[in-house]
């Protein structure tokens, strides 16, 4: 009886253990990966540009 238990204590442990390990390697992935699909696997997504909006600012300025 008691080898059943300490076996199925294992088995629960190894169970956690791998689930733990794919958990990891998700994240890994999905840190680590290409964030859209580009048509040319060469291709990275480049700099985002930043544009003022034109016309009068509307916020607080320093006088």
């Amino acid at each position: 009886m008691a080898r059943e238990t300490g076996s199925g204590a294992l088995r629960e442990l190894l169970l956690v253990a791998a689930v733990a390990g794919a958990g990891l390697l998700l994240a890994v992935v999905a840190a680590f990966g290409p964030w859209h699909p580009t048509s040319d696997s060469t291709a990275r997504a480049g700099l985002v540009e930043l544009h003022s909006p034109t016309g009068r600012a509307t916020g607080p300025t320093a006088s």
